[in-house]
């Protein structure tokens, strides 16, 4: 297959690249950041431009796997503008150059954050969409725009709402299980908001990538939740934590962030009808994790 990968020399991008070119994909990468993999064709460029979208989705693309957006919740609420232009502008952009070019998969990077704070609801893809942030909103945004091209045009789109992502290659992420694994390899210590309680869904990025190459064959456009199935709470990950790496990392309990959520959990039943099937539990994930950061932690 030929395959476009939005993002490629990101996080998610690096190893979903890694993957196609393994199994032998003609990959293409659209990114702002240089090239990280030199055997794909790469594209410097910003998916809210027009020339550089048409170069790097050519003629005979297969796929788009669409990875690229603007990510950071509390930065989506300061620049609500940026995001849109990145998330909304960027994805209708390359919507429409897939369009033009007669692509046949459209497959979204989204978010289980589309539907919003459900309290302690189990979240599956029939429940409404009611984002609470720019960044969330963005992303319905995205799925409703394939929604329309899939509809109207006939373009196969599948939008995956990720769980929170973690595992190898995150070192210079900011979320909490970097967080901790850079605690505990410098000795210092991490914040714990309220009393800990608040639970959450983690999925290991190579159970992610499975997930990206299930949704460029699927058959027909579809929604997945793509998560653990599994939550665990911030005191449970902490501990876990600290088994894995054998390491007492300090904390330090503060005051609750306005607004945050009690609970994420999510039902990936759908996915795993469709065929998905996560291989790492979350001890497994966090030990494969702490592997990669004592190897690579000055990457």
């Amino acid at each position: 297959m030929r395959v476009l990968v939005t993002g490629g020399a990101g996080f998610i991008g690096r190893q979903t690249v890694r993957r196609l070119l393994g199994r032998g994909d003609d990959v293409a990468v659209i990114d702002l950041e240089p090239a990280a993999d030199a055997a794909a064709r790469h594209v410097q460029g910003d998916i809210r431009d027009p020339r550089a979208v048409a170069e790097a989705l050519s003629e005979g693309t297969d796929a788009v796997v669409h990875l690229a957006a603007l990510t950071r919740v509390l930065d989506s609420m300061n620049d609500p503008d940026g995001t849109f232009r990145t998330n909304v502008l960027g994805t209708h952009l390359l919507l429409e150059r897939a369009r033009e070019t007669g692509t046949g998969a459209f497959v979204l990077a989204s978010t289980n954050a589309v539907v919003g704070d459900v309290g302690s609801r189990v979240i599956n893809e029939q429940i409404a969409v009611r984002p609470l942030t720019p960044y969330g909103a963005t992303k319905a945004a995205g799925e409703m725009l394939m929604s329309a091209y899939s509809a109207s045009y006939g373009l196969k789109t599948v939008a995956l709402r990720f769980t929170n992502v973690y595992g190898e290659g995150m070192q210079l992420k900011d979320s909490v299980i970097a967080r901790l694994m850079r605690a505990a390899l410098s000795g210092g210590g991490i914040q714990i908001y309220g009393d800990g309680e608040q639970v959450r869904d983690y999925v290991y990025v190579s159970d992610v990538v499975q997930s990206i190459e299930l949704a460029m064959s699927l058959p027909v456009s579809d929604v997945l939740t793509i998560g653990l199935g599994h939550s665990v709470s911030m005191n449970e990950l902490f501990a876990i934590s600290c088994e894995v790496t054998g390491v007492e990392i300090a904390r330090e309990h503060i005051a609750a962030k306005a607004g945050e959520m009690p609970a994420v959990i999510v039902d990936n039943s759908h996915a795993r009808q469709m065929g998905w099937v996560p291989e790492h539990d979350i001890v497994a994930g966090m030990k494969a994790t702490w592997e990669d950061f004592k190897l690579n932690h000055h990457a």
